[in-house]
């Protein structure tokens, strides 16, 4: 990596600090939670989120933002130096069932929650990628939506991360049961060769019979 791409690195990894900072202490806590998740715009697979508490050494995470923006081998040695330096990272997983069950937005905010819960960790504040708030059985953690969060909250931009590997590894794992949909290499997203495996053999068990271009090519697998 050459100094230059280290230095835009530190100094977007210390813009996203600082921002994360100005929320955590204008709520009046000192630590938080990062939220966030990926798969909501797939036609199969589950939604699966991170929450992650990072330390204050936030210059050994250089280099880390929205997930979208990384190629996949950066970000899984990034999630690696997630997991390495981090506070504490879980992950929160909601079935194609319930996307189905309940629809994609709420199956992503019980799949956050989970993540939350799933640290073990007490926490006066959450900072949730997006508009919603996640949903919790009771009260539940104070949390603070913010649209566009993994792009302005490190620790949001490190749950992106750490979410998209994880997600892309379960798809991968789906992939080697029902290798036709080319999973491992659309994640579950609506590519040309996953849509075309759908015309031709229809829905696996692991696609969301409730959206619309899976709806439309049951007959197909029947």
């Amino acid at each position: 990596m050459t100094s230059q791409r280290q230095a835009r690195e530190l100094a977007h990894a210390q813009t996203l600090w600082e921002y994360e900072r100005q929320l955590v202490e204008g709520h009046g806590a000192v630590i938080c939670a990062g939220v966030d998740e990926v798969g909501r715009g797939c036609l199969a697979g589950p939604v699966v989120a991170a929450a992650v508490v990072l330390g204050f050494d936030w210059k050994v995470l250089s280099g880390v933002r929205d997930s979208k923006q990384l190629t996949k081998a950066r970000r899984e040695s990034l999630a690696e130096v997630i997991f390495e330096h981090a506070q504490a990272v879980a992950i929160g997983v909601a079935s194609v069932a319930e996307i189905d069950q309940h629809n994609i937005l709420s199956a992503s905010r019980i799949a956050m929650a989970r993540a939350l819960e799933g640290l073990a960790f007490p926490l006066p504040l959450a900072l949730v990628d997006g508009p919603y708030p996640p949903l919790f059985p009771g009260t539940g953690l104070p949390s603070v939506p913010v649209v566009d969060g993994d792009a302005k909250c490190l620790s949001i931009a490190a749950a992106s991360v750490v979410a998209k590997v994880r997600r892309d590894q379960m798809m991968s794992e789906i992939a080697a049961a029902y290798p036709q949909y080319g999973f491992e290499r659309n994640a579950g997203y609506g590519t040309a060769e996953h849509l075309l495996a759908l015309t031709q053999v229809g829905p696996s068990p692991h696609h969301r019979r409730s959206f619309a271009p899976v709806r439309e090519n049951l007959r197909a697998g029947s």
